[in-house]
């Protein structure tokens, strides 16, 4: 997955929205709330909110790792974008907004057109 297809189809998660922190790091979230990370070009790497299962999964197959300062959240970071084929990372992602737009407050997800 390219970079711009990575943006791309997080920024087409309902309400999702876009913010460049930390040095160029391109922060995705829903609601305030991040939900997917993407380092700058030349760091590469990207890093998601996962379920506990997932979590488990992908850094017990050591095709993740916990990602830093987030693992406790249990983030997973991934060392560049073709880790995984597309369709897996696209559902990783859309896992992750769910799980962040889940735990927004009612009204917020009213508002954003979630609930």
């Amino acid at each position: 997955m390219s970079p711009a297809e990575f943006e791309a189809f997080s920024l087409s998660l309902p309400a999702a929205t876009l913010t460049v922190q930390w040095g160029g790091s391109r922060v995705y979230k829903v609601g305030g709330k991040m939900f997917a990370v993407a380092g700058p070009a030349a760091a590469g790497g990207w890093s998601f909110k996962a379920s506990d299962a997932a979590f488990e999964m992908l850094a017990a197959e050591g095709v993740g790792r916990p990602a830093p300062y987030l693992a406790r959240a249990k983030w997973i970071r991934f060392e560049a974008l073709d880790v995984l084929p597309d369709d897996e990372t696209q559902a990783y992602l859309a896992a992750a907004h769910a799980l962040v737009a889940a735990r927004l407050p009612r009204a917020e997800r009213r508002r954003l057109g979630l609930a």
